[in-house]
């Protein structure tokens, strides 16, 4: 049983948790953000997110907000969808996320602008979507047209 615990991956959080590095087979993940509802609702990290992710509780949101998406696209998923169709919000409580747009600020900052700036330390890795870092720069170079 000991052999086979140490066998095991183990993980090391690093940097505040936003990077999760495996340290069984060197590869590392990172996570999209979320807003937790201890948000006080300031409204620091909207603007400081570089791909429009962020939006406040009850606002409606479309994938061509601030990106250079706009109609009938195929992402990086090979899914298809009108970026200029409205989207239902993902919170009508506190400021929220979009996962499919958050990048954690990959190929714009060394960190997510959002938590660096959270006065209350609510955004936070977002275990329910972890992406790795080339998926992530994927995503920006999508949203941005690179």
């Amino acid at each position: 049983m000991l052999k086979s615990f140490v066998q095991m991956s183990f993980f090391l959080k690093i940097k505040c948790n936003f990077v999760v590095a495996n340290v069984g087979n060197k590869k590392t993940d990172t996570m999209a953000i979320i807003i937790t509802d201890e948000c006080i609702n300031c409204g620091a990290c909207e603007p400081e997110c570089p791909n429009n992710a962020i939006y406040e509780a009850a606002v409606d949101w479309k994938y061509s907000d601030g990106t250079s998406l706009s109609g009938t696209i195929v992402n990086v998923d090979g899914a298809t969808f009108d970026a200029d169709a409205v989207q239902d919000p993902v919170s009508d409580e506190v400021y929220y996320i979009v996962p499919d747009k958050c990048t954690e600020c990959k190929g714009f900052h060394e960190e997510p602008q959002c938590a660096a700036v959270c006065p209350v330390d609510c955004c936070v890795p977002d275990d329910n979507h972890v992406e790795s870092e080339e998926r992530l720069l994927s995503k920006k170079a999508f949203m941005h047209l690179e």
